[in-house]
């Protein structure tokens, strides 16, 4: 009994998070009221306040949800890794309202009261780790620093992902991607390292 009742919060909860993620992408924080949430993942409004304590906690975490989006995808490491993330957030960002809610929530989230910087710094972090790794294998140059390696795709990533948003509604975003990577890895991954990693534009499709 007690497997059924966590299961079917759960379930409710993923509701609740889908049917938010659902309207802040279409209409942004503002617009997107309790009561219409609920009515959209078809709980109560008792159901909304167990799992989050307001509509800023909801957004919160639709916002840290992004990683838990695109890591499970993936089998790669290293620096092909820190790739392939990016190139399956690239095109999950076109059709996944999960990734787009927390992206446009983590960028506009000033407007609604909010300054915290937790889904920036929680990609940043999981970079970091795949980026060690790469330098624990061999494939970094001496003098990289995972840290800021991390950063900087974090802060490019979003801008390039804006930049496509307004020119192309997103359409160029994976084109983009790759370029930003082709640019970057001959100055991050030694000479052998480099011709290794593969920067597919179809992978984040397939995936």
């Amino acid at each position: 009994m007690t497997d059924l009742k966590q299961e079917r919060a759960v379930r409710t909860r993923n509701l609740i998070m889908r049917a938010a993620a659902e309207l802040f992408d279409e209409e942004g924080y503002e617009g997107a009221s309790v009561t219409r949430i609920v009515k959209r993942a078809g709980v109560t409004l008792g159901a909304m306040y167990f799992h989050f304590d307001s509509k800023q906690d909801l957004a919160r975490e639709v916002m840290n949800a992004q990683p838990y989006v695109i890591e499970p995808l993936l089998k790669s490491s290293g620096l092909q890794r820190l790739v392939d993330i990016t190139l399956v957030w690239a095109h999950r960002l076109q059709t996944d309202p999960l990734l787009r809610a927390g992206v446009r929530l983590a960028v506009e989230q000033g407007r609604f009261g909010m300054h915290d910087s937790a889904s920036f710094e929680g990609w940043k972090n999981i970079m970091v780790g795949h980026l060690e790794v790469a330098r624990a294998e061999g494939n970094l140059r001496e003098g990289v620093s995972p840290e800021e390696v991390a950063q900087f795709v974090v802060g490019a990533c979003t801008g390039v992902q804006l930049y496509s948003q307004l020119v192309t509604g997103r359409e160029d975003l994976m084109e983009r991607t790759c370029a930003m990577w082709r640019l970057l890895l001959p100055g991050l991954a030694v000479p052998d390292a480099d011709p290794a990693i593969v920067v597919d534009p179809d992978f984040g499709k397939a995936s």
